[in-house]
């Protein structure tokens, strides 16, 4: 299957996930008190420019498609996201960017809020998430 055609699948099958999910989950807020909300383009230019992009959806998420060089960390792994861990896993004023499902995803606004609670300075919170990165025909890597 063409890199193009696989964008496509991937992109179907998010917003398929968007249509189901929205009816079983809230929507994100709208910002992240101590973080910066950004757009899809802003997420770009940071991806670009050497930030890190923290995926915080779940294990079989993150397989099927995720945004190039992210890292990985389920926000429900209770045994891997604790504060002991986060709290050292990057520099305090590293920019570093969150990310799920988009608008009907919260568990990048959380962990937004967990890394400005746990003292790093330098937080974006990617609303519109993978959704977003993957409609914008941006590159993608699944595992």
């Amino acid at each position: 299957m063409s890199v193009y055609l696989k964008q496509i699948a991937t992109g179907l099958m998010a917003a398929s996930v968007l249509a189901m999910a929205s009816f079983a989950q809230a929507a994100a807020p709208l910002s992240v008190p101590g973080a910066t909300t950004i757009n899809t383009e802003e997420a770009k230019k940071l991806w670009e420019s050497g930030a890190t992009f923290i995926d915080s959806r779940k294990k079989e998420d993150w397989a099927d498609g995720h945004i190039p060089k992210a890292i990985h960390l389920d926000r429900g792994d209770r045994k891997v996201y604790t504060r002991e861990n986060v709290s050292t896993m990057f520099q305090k004023d590293a920019p570093l960017v969150t990310y799920c499902y988009g608008e009907i995803c919260t568990r990048s606004s959380q962990m937004a809020a967990d890394l400005v609670s746990l003292g790093y300075t330098n937080v974006y919170f990617y609303r519109e998430g993978f959704p977003g990165w993957s409609f914008a025909g941006y590159p993608i890597e699944s595992k």
